[in-house]
């Protein structure tokens, strides 16, 4: 499996659209991403979550539905998404955002 893209399409409103040099296509709702964001206090909550599963969730600062408002490409072994609740702190390597790509429906 070749873990690099040749293409990224950002949707804000919807989600990541990627195509894989190995021909693969996924796509990755703003949720899903936001969720399974990398970054250590994210990572934190995921495991306070499987631990109790009532954890408090931390209250968001966005004012309306969340939307990815931008990604940037971080050298050429990742990216970087900013979303609307002000987070952008976790760095989505392409191995580690193929490991998360959404079941089939």
């Amino acid at each position: 499996m070749d873990d690099r893209p040749v293409h990224l399409e950002l949707d804000r409103a919807t989600g990541l659209h990627v195509t894989w040099a190995d021909g693969a296509r996924q796509f990755y709702p703003v949720a899903h991403l936001r969720r399974q964001s990398p970054s250590a206090d994210a990572r934190e909550l995921r495991e306070q979550l499987a631990a109790n599963p009532l954890t408090v969730l931390p209250a968001s600062h966005a004012s309306g539905p969340l939307r990815a408002e931008s990604i940037e490409l971080v050298g050429n072994y990742a990216c970087r998404i900013r979303f609307s609740d002000g987070h952008d702190t976790g760095i989505y390597s392409w191995r580690y955002l193929r490991s998360i790509a959404p079941g089939e429906p």
